[in-house]
């Protein structure tokens, strides 16, 4: 990833916000019908607006930048509940819950929402008493993990302090938003029978299953092993940049729904083991953490990634580990990640023997036993992982020993294939071009399919999962240096390893379905090219089978 300084370009495209929209007026989408640009329409409890002519688009499956339909948010409650001559399967729902993904664990399985703006500040009103003297809560008052508030007749301790301190009142207040028990765990009842009441909309809760308070909470996906539970069949995957490198800086609320795994870029190095993450000034604090908690309330995942083209971590001894470990729980409980990505380059210094490979494993083995759910996704180049085909030595294929070990843990693995030239391969003993769909196709069946080392001489990588694998490519030709794909090039790739379809030169001998997606650098650039990557390739990654 690049962090070339270009100059200040900030074109504020447009906002795409999961706010709740009244969609009493919004009729139910009808596969049979014709909608022009503006047209509106409810699928599943959520509202769209038409951006172009279409006809038999679902629009879960078809909104973003530039696909038929744009994505306005969550019903409020207010839609209609069926439709005469709607198509079979196009139903209704008054839920809040965003379309095609699952909303953050942790969330009670009860909770419904009227789908009131994350700018409450309200809090609930409670007469308290009973058997609590702790304080009541107020949105956005400030709360230190380990603090004990009381709420709509209940007592609470603070797990994060991020969540806990947010004014998202809709998600976060205890007892009573649709995530409260992302941040807080109930303690006990107060034995008051006074009426309470919540300024915020009104979610209920169950109040079942709260995340345990010894600072292990659930922050991502609800299986083990990787492939976590919020990640879609097929995910598009971009990085926000935290700086202005000519491309423009932008709020995470702006980023459009499209994306599904937003990556914040990047951490940094405080040394001694330790990470800081350190938001850029022209942005606000609260307002980054509180836009980070909507987009997950939108069922989107977003992590926070270590490295970039000069990025840097210390991991040299087992304090160092232990400093990382720590720093990135609490990096974690504040901003409210859902989990990491390693982004390691040639700065950080990975090659075979270094101690940061066998650390790294050490340390993301063990944020795994504090945040059980943790996300985890890498983004080396591939001269660190197909590289190994050639040569396994130096850097070549330094990172396949913590693939390897982390496998079990990995929900995403997305190979940089630009700025590094082609890639050699073992089918047919071909090297493939930077950009094409052959090098695309290639470059994830070695990554499914496993490969030898060293031409051979040096063992053997066993493949993963074809859903932990996606392909990496710039967002258009300014964002990297070299291996732009055209998006029609991308989307034949796909086809091919998902279906046999549009290959190249190179046909898979099995179609590999549920390959996840694709990943690019970046959303920023996206932004500023005005959606050239995030359209058409969103809008196929959605429509893979």
């Amino acid at each position: 990833m690049k962090r070339l300084i270009l100059g200040a370009i900030a074109l504020g495209l447009f906002s795409a916000k999961a706010a709740a929209v009244d969609c009493s007026a919004y009729p139910v989408w009808e596969s049979s019908a014709i909608y022009v640009g503006g047209n509106p329409a409810q699928y599943e409890g959520n509202a769209y607006r038409a951006n172009y002519w279409t006809q038999n688009n679902n629009p879960a499956t078809n909104s973003g930048t530039w696909a038929h339909w744009k994505y306005e948010g969550a019903c409020d409650g207010s839609s209609s509940s069926s439709s005469s001559g709607s198509s079979s399967g196009s139903t209704s729902s008054s839920s809040g819950s965003s379309s095609g993904t699952s909303s953050s664990s942790g969330s009670s399985s009860g909770s419904t929402s009227s789908g009131s703006s994350s700018g409450s500040s309200g809090g609930s009103t409670s007469s308290g008493g009973g058997s609590c003297s702790s304080v009541q809560y107020v949105a956005g008052n400030a709360y230190s993990a380990g603090d004990l508030v009381q709420n709509v007749d209940q007592e609470f301790i603070c797990n994060i302090a991020g969540w806990c301190s947010s004014d998202a009142a809709w998600a976060y207040e205890p007892g009573v938003g649709m995530h409260w028990e992302d941040a807080w765990s109930k303690v006990s009842d107060c034995g008051s029978s006074s009426s309470s009441s919540s300024s915020s909309g009104g979610s209920t809760s169950s109040g079942s299953g709260s995340s345990s308070s010894s600072g292990g909470s659930t922050s991502g996906g609800s299986s083990s092993g990787g492939n976590s539970g919020l990640l879609p069949k097929h995910a598009l995957v971009g990085y926000w940049h935290n700086f202005d490198n000519g491309s423009g800086l932008y709020r995470i609320s702006e980023v459009s729904d499209v994306w599904d795994v937003i990556v914040v870029a990047f951490v940094d190095d405080a040394g001694n083991g330790n990470i800081a993450f350190n938001l850029d000034p022209g942005l606000n604090k609260q307002q980054f953490i509180d836009d980070i908690a909507a987009k997950r309330a939108a069922g989107k995942i977003v992590i926070a990634s270590y490295g970039g083209e000069k990025g840097t971590v210390t991991l040299n001894t087992d304090e160092n580990v232990a400093n990382f470990v720590s720093s990135t729980a609490a990096m974690i409980d504040e901003y409210g990640f859902d989990g990491i990505d390693i982004d390691l380059e040639s700065g950080a210094g990975v090659m075979h023997g270094a101690p940061v490979i066998q650390n790294m494993v050490k340390a993301v083995k063990q944020l795994k036993q504090l945040y059980p759910n943790m996300y985890l996704s890498m983004a080396p180049e591939h001269p660190y992982v197909q590289g190994g085909y050639v040569s396994y030595t130096g850097i070549w294929g330094a990172y396949l020993p913590m693939i390897d070990q982390l496998r079990n843990e990995l929900d995403l693995l997305h190979v940089q294939l630009y700025n590094n030239g082609g890639l050699s391969t073992p089918y047919r003993g071909t090297a493939y071009a930077a950009g094409s769909v052959d090098m695309m196709v290639s470059s994830a069946l070695m990554l499914i399919e496993g490969f030898p080392l060293g031409y051979g001489n040096a063992g053997f990588f066993e493949g993963l999962r074809p859903d932990q694998i996606g392909l990496a490519l710039p967002s258009g030709p300014k964002a990297a240096g070299s291996g732009f794909a055209t998006t029609a090039d991308i989307n034949r790739a796909l086809d091919c390893l998902t279906q046999l379809q549009n290959c190249g030169t190179l046909t898979p001998s099995q179609a590999y379905p549920t390959f996840n997606g694709v990943m690019t650098w970046s959303i920023n650039w996206d932004m500023n090219d005005g959606g050239i990557f995030s359209g058409p390739v969103g809008s196929h990654v959605h429509n893979l089978p």
